[in-house]
């Protein structure tokens, strides 16, 4: 069995007061049990105050998380905020582990970090559960966090995300590791027990999604090179899409890609962040040759309908004890003006549910795939444009 509360604060400046109402939330709550988690965000000006360096001394467990644009909980009234999902438990309990700073694509780093996280662990334990929290790099793209995992654990289910602030070139993004800050390390929580989570996600509708399908003919990790046998730009003006003045075709941003795998799994969606002179797809993750793509369109309606109908759905499944969330931050745009709505959708929803919830704004999301519908089996994967959800 396993308990869920969560802790938040809004005192970015006042260290002290930002310490009393953690403390005095727990405190409110009963004891914890005999192994207890936290899994934190915060809005990146925490990182300029003490308050997560204190929360290492007020804490009687220990946390990871990451810095984000926005997060919110049950009675937050603010995306700028500071929230913690504690996860206390008698049978099952929690490994952390923390890699050495990343500088390329090198899986020795991540599994050293995992062999030492593993030798803490009981020897006859096997990790069920996997919570990461990666740097966004500019060099190292999420597939290599996810992949990596997957291989090194033996595709131990992986949620999580990549982290992001409020900057327009990102450079207060960290990784939060025990009070610790870290613009270059992973850290992650293994999760050692019988605990069956279920996995979510969602970006677009299907009324959102062009009816042509293409074949991915070429491509190189994140870099998509040609559909059908044709460079990504002219395929993408076979669908209408149109270049502007600058000779450049408008809005790309909106124009996700939603990618099969054809592999049994839910498609993942991939976003462009510009076209090459040659006419091929600069994209937030790999997309392999042999792929199935559709061309998508996302706005703010899109946005909060996709995130209320799947909430919906999970809350007519019932047997819900938390949710984990992680939402991109590219949704987070799209709100434009209004980038609360989707926070919003999620509180009416979730607190008039009295369900324990933290919503976090994410640079990439990790989220398993059900292999086929119905069924137990998952394939990690790395997602943009995503509002993710781990069920407990």
């Amino acid at each position: 069995m396993m308990r869920f509360f969560t802790l938040t604060t809004s005192e970015i400046d006042d260290t002290q007061a930002a310490i009393a109402e953690i403390t005095e939330q727990l405190d409110a709550q009963s004891s914890l049990l005999a192994h207890s988690m936290g899994l934190l965000s915060c809005y990146s000006d925490f990182i300029e105050g003490e308050v997560i360096s204190a929360l290492r001394d007020a804490l009687p467990f220990e946390f990871v998380g990451t810095t984000t644009l926005g997060t919110a909980a049950p009675n937050t009234d603010s995306l700028v905020g500071l929230t913690i999902l504690v996860l206390t438990s008698d049978d099952i309990s929690f490994v952390t582990g923390l890699s050495e700073p990343i500088v390329d694509e090198d899986v020795d780093v991540v599994a050293r970090a995992y062999a030492e996280a593993i030798g803490k662990a009981d020897a006859a334990a096997r990790p069920t559960l996997m919570f990461s929290y990666a740097p966004l790099l500019m060099n190292v793209g999420g597939d290599y966090f996810v992949n990596t995992l997957t291989e090194i654990s033996g595709n131990v289910p992986n949620f999580g995300t990549i982290s992001m602030d409020d900057t327009i070139d990102y450079h207060n993004s960290h990784v939060i590791f025990n009070g610790e800050l870290h613009k270059d390390r992973l850290a992650f929580v293994l999760v050692l027990g019988d605990i069956k989570p279920r996995f979510r996600f969602a970006s677009i509708s299907k009324e959102k999604i062009f009816r042509d399908k293409g074949v991915v003919t070429s491509s190189e990790g994140n870099q998509l090179h040609k559909i059908n046998d044709m460079s990504v730009e002219d395929y993408l003006l076979s669908l209408g899409l149109a270049k502007g003045e600058d000779g450049a075709i408008m809005g790309i941003n909106s124009f996700p890609f939603i990618v099969d795998y054809n592999d049994g799994t839910k498609p993942v969606v991939r976003i462009m962040f510009a076209i090459t002179p040659e006419g091929y797809a600069v994209c937030g993750g790999d997309i392999p040759e042999g792929a199935t793509l559709s061309v998508g369109s996302i706005d703010g309606n899109e946005v909060v309908k996709a995130t209320g109908d799947l909430l919906r759905d999970i809350l007519a499944e019932g047997s819900i004890g938390a949710l984990l969330i992680f939402s991109c931050g590219g949704r987070y745009f799209s709100l434009g003006y209004g980038s609360e709505r989707e926070a919003l959708e999620v509180r009416g929803l979730l607190e008039g549910a009295g369900i324990p919830y933290t919503l976090t704004y994410s640079g990439g999301e990790i989220c398993p795939a059900y292999v086929t519908k119905d069924a137990k089996a998952t394939t990690n994967r790395f997602h943009n444009d995503t509002f993710a959800v781990c069920i407990f």
